[in-house]
């Protein structure tokens, strides 16, 4: 495939791995990379100066293709973010995604060096925002998707359109998005790419989510997931249960970023991707689980969507002629 995504990254596919917090190793990034899309790490989970150089080295030795580094940030950014990014302009990274902050200083910083800006966005305005700042491609983000979803509750189908029209950079299309299908339809949206999360993590390659977690999106339906936050400012869409079901009767209740702070860190978080506890804990993920019901490796996963791509494609054509 060649859209300017593709020529953009300097991959085959135009198919980018979302940052995944606390999943979003070198196994997985590799992964991807190696099988033709733009893998990622993510240096909100690993921290430290050493441990995102090791996690960078650690891909580097698994694939020669390029690949991305995450940065989920939000608010100011700090000092320790800022010697993050400055991690990533010494190892040359060919790629930096910016998610959940204020992407100015980032890009800023960013000037002058080789590597790519992808920025995510909800909406048309932060689309091009993005885009006067001087970021190389938008990644726009629909309410079906998992983890944080913007605050104005507009859907794919209609956002990507609309901020394919409002910026002249590249698009990639983000939420619901899980075969080759989705691909298609990205690109009849006005899209030259699309990123996916939730997919990645029903992988073989993502050795860090816990078997419950991987089985909880194989066998949940579209309707399986629940919006958190939303009283807090920052929705986040995430696997229905009984504990996320409490998280937001709270918020109904009125509680609190104070009261909902333990129920809702990234502690809880982990405690049910690393650890399978499902009482004390949660799971990130989009409405798209509907549409999955494998554990693929992402090279079948990739052998899989182009399969489905050429076919939805093909009976495209046959319908216009």
């Amino acid at each position: 495939m060649k859209t300017r995504v593709t020529e953009l990254l300097g991959i085959r596919y135009p198919i980018v791995q979302g940052g995944l917090a606390y999943l979003a190793y070198s196994e997985l990034a590799a992964a991807v990379s190696n099988a033709g899309g733009l893998g990622q790490i993510t240096a909100m989970t690993l921290k430290t100066k050493e441990n995102l150089t090791r996690e960078i080295h650690k891909v580097k030795a698994l694939t020669s293709f390029p690949f991305g580094v995450n940065f989920a940030v939000g608010g100011q950014t700090g000092t320790s973010y800022e010697e993050l990014l400055e991690v990533a302009i010494t190892e040359q990274v060919p790629v930096v995604s910016i998610t959940g902050a204020n992407p100015a200083p980032i890009i800023e910083k960013l000037k002058g060096t080789s590597i790519k800006t992808l920025v995510l966005v909800s909406n048309v305005r932060q689309a091009q925002k993005a885009e006067e700042l001087g970021a190389d491609a938008v990644m726009a983000v629909g309410q079906e998707a998992g983890g944080h979803i913007g605050r104005d509750d507009l859907g794919t189908m209609v956002l990507i359109p609309r901020v394919a029209q409002a910026v002249s950079i590249p698009v990639l299309a983000s939420g619901g998005i899980g075969n080759g299908q989705g691909l298609l339809a990205a690109f009849a949206l006005g899209a030259e790419g699309i990123e996916m999360g939730t997919r990645f993590i029903a992988t073989k390659e993502c050795v860090h989510a816990g078997e419950r977690y991987k089985q909880a999106i194989v066998e949940g339906t579209e309707r399986d997931t629940i919006v958190i936050k939303r009283s807090l400012g920052a929705p986040g869409r995430v696997l229905k249960s009984d504990y996320t079901l409490s998280i937001v009767e709270r918020e109904h209740m009125g509680d609190r970023y104070e009261e909902l702070q333990d129920v809702i860190s990234g502690k809880a978080n982990c405690r049910y991707i690393y650890e399978n506890n499902e009482k004390e804990g949660f799971g990130w993920a989009g409405q798209v689980i509907g549409l999955i019901s494998t554990i693929p490796t992402v090279q079948e996963l990739f052998n899989q969507m182009i399969e489905e791509y050429e076919t939805a494609r093909h009976r495209v054509n046959q319908i216009s002629q």
